[in-house]
């Protein structure tokens, strides 16, 4: 008994040992003697991954500080990338957006909008889901590109800019072939024309191109299907699936000679 109420005091010794020292270690914004010094604490926490800690301290300092004090907009920054590391990835696009509206002369304006738009990309998770926050993305990489045209980041906003892209003419082809299975061919026809008029660099124009070769002949649109596959022959010569579909290219009538004098 006496060996058992010792391990058992043990026990709740080192348990309070442990809550003594969270409870010294707790990150508490509001006991910072300056701005200065919860700022530079808050970047210590946003580094170790204590995105928590970063998030609160960074939220206070984006409310404290002075509007024109140099801290506020790498404030709104750094509270981004905290909620970024939490997957807050709404919170992180507004934080992100508030230096180039509120600080567009900013060395972190750009920065900050190429983050914003990787933010709403992340939101919108596959093709097949609502592109809402996918527009959003791609607005807001493009006025990027706009307005930033000699800054190092770009490469990594067109890479992304090219994904979305390509998602958008993905989700107009999977809802063209919704309609084409359910032999629904005029409405399929429309998002067809869609992803190769919208999106004609992807992927996904060549298919869409190949399914309104489809879809006219099963509508009867000779001069459709033929117009189109002149179209498939040009930006896909040698394609076997556009010959397949389209037949070989006609030849060419050769010119009548004329009778000698």
């Amino acid at each position: 008994m006496l060996v058992t109420s010792l391990r058992r005091s043990s026990a709740i010794i080192v348990a309070f040992a442990v809550l003594a020292g969270c409870h010294h270690q707790r990150f508490i914004p509001a006991k910072f003697p300056s701005n200065e010094a919860l700022f530079q604490a808050s970047l210590r926490e946003l580094q170790r991954h204590h995105w928590g800690n970063a998030v609160s301290g960074f939220e206070r300092l984006t409310t404290d500080l002075p509007a024109r004090d140099p801290l506020l907009p790498a404030s709104y920054y750094y509270l981004g990338k905290a909620h970024e590391g939490r997957g807050e990835h709404i919170l992180a696009a507004q934080a992100f957006s508030r230096i180039p509206e509120s600080f567009p002369e900013d060395t972190l304006a750009g920065p900050a909008t190429l983050e914003a738009g990787l933010s709403y990309s992340r939101l919108w998770r596959k093709p097949s889901l609502d592109a809402d926050y996918g527009q959003t993305a791609l607005s807001t990489l493009q006025s990027f590109m706009a307005a930033y045209p000699d800054s190092p980041l770009r490469d990594r906003a067109q890479k992304e800019i090219d994904k979305l892209i390509e998602w958008f003419a993905i989700k107009n082809y999977d809802t063209g072939m919704f309609y084409f299975r359910r032999k629904a061919y005029d409405p399929a026809i429309i998002y067809f024309k869609d992803v190769v008029a919208a999106y004609p660099n992807t992927t996904h124009a060549r298919l869409a191109y190949l399914r309104l070769v489809e879809a006219y002949k099963k509508i009867n649109y000779k001069e459709e299907v033929a117009e189109t596959c002149a179209t498939l022959r040009e930006k896909y010569p040698g394609d076997g699936d556009v010959t397949k579909e389209c037949g070989a290219a006609p030849v060419a009538a050769k010119p009548a000679t004329q009778p000698k004098a």
